[in-house]
């Protein structure tokens, strides 16, 4: 329990019978959030993606539509579920759950609001702080592809298993982007708790937008992180898992019914949670400008105000996701695999240490614009020799 409490105010005096029901109810609350989010999420890219193809998109259940997603999730759990004969049954009923479970412990070090008070105990908005919540994300991040991976392989059939195969090797693929564009921000801010990474991007003037915030500081991990993270989750262009022309349905094709929409829940989840991280990595979380017209310290300020800049934030990246879903053809597998290995990868290492010499050029007080310009543009001649020294696909031909 130490390890997940973090610096949570709830963990400071020992841990009692307050405290752990406290504690499960933040997470069966989390995860009811998370849960609504995935529905209202399903929802906005339907619609948007309609208006988009100036079509109408969902609009029968409830008003404008936004109950359509419940209902599809209540006929698939009443629809009939199969398991196929040549199944590995437990790994075969096992597999969603490993999926969905990963994308939710992810989420749980999301900090969406600031310290409140509940009674006489004061708690943060955010299920668990551990002091290692960067490292946490990226082992439940890699957590996930076991799902995936299990469901082609106990479905006992070929078709799902090269779906899994494929879908592996994106995830592990485009993990290390992930990982190495986390550096820059970890050599910012000196911590690896999410509650601590938020804290040096709290807002004190709207100066805080551009000085504290890490979205300008560390602007080129932030776009690997977002391109790396669209890619991990086998959200389009990149959803690869899935293509049907290519793979009859991908991993999930022998699922029916609720365990299907497992899998889709749990890949819609960890779209959100993603989004999520980026939102607390490099703009500032929960973190804005407070309503001038109450007290500093009100109730508004404490519990709203921050959850509302928070969703404001999280919406406004996730409408990026559902914009490259709607404009963006898929891309094929090959070209996939070099962006991630032969350009993603490169550039976030690069750029980690581009960041290292600002950190060493603000503590020594030198020209830290300077500075950052002459480290980007050695990181760029490095990155075009690194890659004028790989052969392309043609050279290879003609070298075989």
């Amino acid at each position: 329990m130490a390890v997940f409490a973090g610096g949570d105010p709830l963990f400071d005096h020992g841990i009692d019978l307050t405290v752990v029901v406290m504690l499960i109810v933040k997470t069966f609350v989390v995860f009811g959030l998370l849960l609504v989010s995935v529905l209202l999420y399903i929802w906005f890219m339907r619609k948007v993606i309609a208006d988009m193809q100036n079509r109408i998109g969902p609009d029968k259940a409830g008003p404008f539509g936004i109950l359509q997603t419940l209902a599809d999730g209540v006929k698939l759990f009443f629809k009939e579920r199969t398991t196929p004969i040549a199944a590995d049954r437990p790994v075969y009923l096992l597999a969603p759950f490993v999926s969905a479970l990963a994308a939710f412990l992810a989420f749980a070090i999301v900090p969406f609001g600031g310290a409140v008070r509940i009674g006489s105990h004061a708690t943060f908005l955010q299920l668990a702080d551990p002091p290692v919540g960067i490292l946490w994300l990226l082992a439940m991040s890699g957590l996930g592809v076991y799902g995936v991976m299990l469901a082609g392989w106990s479905s006992g059939s070929k078709y799902p298993l090269l779906g899994s195969v494929r879908a592996s090797a994106q995830v592990l693929s485009y993990e290390a982007a992930v990982g190495l564009s986390v550096v820059g921000v970890l050599v910012l801010t000196n911590t690896l708790s999410t509650r601590g990474i938020v804290g040096q991007q709290a807002w004190h003037s709207w100066d805080s937008f551009v000085s504290q915030w890490l979205w300008l500081p560390a602007i080129g991990a932030f776009i690997i992180f977002l391109i790396a993270a669209t890619a991990e989750t086998n959200h389009p262009p990149f959803d690869f898992s899935e293509a049907e022309e290519e793979l009859a349905g991908g991993y999930h094709i022998e699922y029916s019914g609720i365990r299907f929409a497992i899998f889709y829940l749990a890949e819609f989840m960890n779209v959100i949670t993603m989004s999520a991280i980026a939102v607390t990595l490099f703009l500032g979380g929960p973190s804005g400008p407070w309503l001038t017209l109450v007290a500093h310290h009100g109730w508004v300020n404490v519990w709203i105000v921050p959850v509302f800049w928070f969703l404001l934030k999280l919406w406004a990246v996730l409408y990026g996701t559902v914009w490259i879903r709607a404009s963006l053809p898929r891309l094929r597998y090959d070209l996939l695999m070099n962006l991630g290995w032969k350009v993603l990868i490169e550039a976030a290492f690069l750029w980690a240490m581009v960041t290292g010499v600002i950190v060493v050029a603000r503590d020594r007080g030198w020209n830290v614009y300077l500075t950052a310009f002459a480290a980007g543009a050695a990181a760029l001649l490095v990155y075009g020799f690194l890659m004028a020294c790989v052969p392309r696909a043609g050279e290879l031909e003609e070298i075989r």
